[in-house]
């Protein structure tokens, strides 16, 4: 019997279509998941103004969670279900060696974030930095993670999060203009640095994958929904104010060391970091990419030709909105092999009529 969530009526069904798309089997046919009106975002937002708060407290996280989840589950798109825990995404790698922690409220997701200030104040403190899974951030991390998998068992699933590793380890350590810096003024110290955050990601993807577990064999995304395998989710964001000599560099090999740890990873690229399209598309063991939007650059949606040609049959999640998603769809004019979030839908019945004629495009 497949497995099934209380949270998605068609959750098998779902899965099985990702499981074509990222197989590369599906180039002729799109995937989509819609973004619905959410009565428990507005909630959020009427709590939580944008900025700095309070560290949050895990059951009220996996409450919010709980109830913005449980309005999806008539939605009959491609998404899966999925809490991603955003309390981790920076200030777990900094909080683990003393760094002060500080969270951050987005009301618009209902995500709450975390970030650390600069730890060292110079690379002779490398030295001290050691790993220790005893640490009050780290037991944190564990303690929320089996709280959130306990929880969410047979209803909906929990995501992989961020690695910060690479670059953007060295970020937290010394912040980003000083890595730069001693790229060229002290690289052997980067390289001590990209090694130790190798051991601190892996360490932490591992303890992830032994609470949370797999789902039919794979891996709930919040960048791609679902994947097989255990995927962790990376990030080459230092790279996208660089030229593309410098991934190759200094990007490349930490990636695919860690990526080939478990069973490949997907990216995010940012507007400002299409340049490097091509180099990251051939990183070994990636599985997929998100491209995402910013501001003073086109939409993703509105030039994906000319970025499909350059990444290849690597599958794409790409961000559009309702009405030109729909027009797009009407006219026949979607790429293929394409997971599109589609933000702004009017309502779950508006959601649930386009995602039929979704099931039937073929190109």
């Amino acid at each position: 019997m497949p497995a099934t969530l209380a949270f998605k009526a068609n959750a098998h069904d779902a899965i099985e279509r990702l499981r074509t798309l990222y197989s590369g089997a599906a180039r002729d046919r799109v995937f989509a998941a819609f973004d619905i009106p959410s009565p428990s975002v507005e909630r959020f937002a009427a709590r939580y103004p944008h900025g700095y708060c309070p560290p949050p407290d895990p059951e009220d996280r996996v409450r919010f969670w709980e109830e913005h989840l449980a309005e999806r589950t008539r939605l009959e798109d491609d998404s899966l279900p999925c809490a991603y825990l955003s309390e981790f995404d920076q200030g777990l790698y900094g909080g683990l060696f003393g760094g002060d922690v500080q969270f951050m409220a987005h009301p618009e997701i209902g995500w709450i974030s975390s970030m650390v200030a600069p730890l060292l104040d110079d690379w002779s403190e490398l030295d001290s930095l050691q790993f220790d899974g005893s640490v009050p951030w780290y037991r944190r991390f564990v303690e929320q993670t089996t709280l959130f998998a306990r929880r969410a068992e047979g209803r909906f699933g929990v995501s992989h999060f961020i690695l910060i590793d690479g670059l953007n380890f060295v970020f937290e350590l010394v912040g980003a203009t000083a890595t730069y810096m001693t790229l060229i003024d002290r690289p052997d110290e980067v390289r001590r640095a990209i090694d130790l955050a190798f051991e601190v990601n892996r360490r932490i993807q591992a303890d992830f994958f032994e609470i949370v577990g797999l789902f039919e064999g794979g891996t709930f995304s919040n960048m791609t929904q679902w994947l097989p395998g255990r995927i962790v989710s990376e990030s080459v964001d230092p790279f996208h104010m660089t030229s593309v000599d410098y991934f190759e560099e200094w990007g490349r090999e930490p990636v695919e060391r860690i990526l080939a740890g478990f069973d490949g990873g997907v990216v995010h690229i940012h507007g400002n970091g299409r340049h490097l399209l091509q180099a990251v598309s051939s990183i070994r063991g990636l599985r997929a990419m998100m491209l995402a939007d910013d501001r003073g650059f086109p939409l993703a949606f509105e030039v994906l030709p000319d970025l499909q040609a350059r990444t290849g049959d690597l599958p794409l999640v790409v961000e559009a909105e309702f009405p030109a998603f729909e027009a797009a769809l009407g006219r026949h004019g979607l790429c293929g092999g394409v997971l599109y979030k589609v933000t702004g839908a009017p309502d779950l019945d508006a959601a649930n009529r386009c995602m039929e004629r979704v099931r039937e495009y073929r190109l």
